[in-house]
C-alpha cells in the first residue's frame, strides 16, 4: 500500500518544494521510494506551472540535492487520496483544515515542524522569499531538522495499517 505526503506553502516555489525535494531523498535513503510517494503545492495559484525559486534550486544544490520542480495549487479533491498533509507554516495548516472535505480530511494536516523536537514553541518554517540567501539556508535547516522525526512517523503509521 503505497502511503501519500504532500508538502504545503504559499505559493509552492519556496518552502514546500524544499520539503519535498528533502523529505524525497530521506524516503530514499531509507529504502522506502516505492512505498512512499511525495509531493508538493501551494495553497495559491499564483506560481502554477512554475519552476522552484532559484534561491531554493541554489540552496538544495550546494547541499546535494535534486532540484526540479514545478508549482501547482492544492485542490481539496486531493485529500481523499493523502496520507498526510503538511503545513509550513501555521497559515497554511489553518487554511488547509478549512479545505478539508471532513473532519477526518482536517486531520491528515499537521505541521512539519512538528516532527523536530527541538522546534520547541516555533511551530513555523518562515517564508524566505522576500529575504536573502540566509532566509533559504534556515528553511532548509528547519526542513532538514524535521524530516527525520516525518520519516520515523510515516514508518510507524505504515506499519499501524499493516498490523
Amino acid at each position: 500500500m503505497t502511503y501519500r505526503v504532500c508538502f504545503v506553502c504559499t505559493g509552492n516555489i519556496c518552502r514546500s518544494p524544499m520539503a519535498e525535494i528533502v523529505f524525497r531523498a530521506r524516503v530514499a535513503e531509507a529504502g522506502l521510494e516505492g512505498e512512499v510517494v511525495v509531493d508538493s503545492a501551494g495553497t495559491g495559484g499564483w506560481h502554477e506551472g512554475d519552476a522552484a525559486d532559484p534561491r531554493t534550486a541554489a540552496v538544495l544544490a550546494e547541499n546535494g540535492y535534486a532540484t526540479g520542480h514545478t508549482a501547482r495549487k492544492f485542490q481539496p479533491s486531493w485529500f481523499s487520496r493523502l496520507d498526510l498533509v503538511v503545513a509550513l507554516d501555521s497559515g497554511h495548516l489553518a487554511d488547509l483544515r478549512r479545505l478539508a472535505p471532513t473532519e477526518q480530511d482536517a486531520r491528515k494536516v499537521r505541521l512539519l515542524r512538528s516532527y523536530d523536537p527541538a522546534a520547541g514553541d516555533d511551530p513555523d518554517v518562515p517564508d524566505p522569499y522576500y529575504g536573502g540567501a540566509e532566509g533559504f539556508d534556515a528553511c532548509l535547516e528547519m526542513v532538514e531538522a524535521a524530516s527525520d522525526g516525518l520519516l520515523a512517523a510515516v514508518r510507524e503509521d505504515m506499519e499501524g495499517r499493516a498490523a
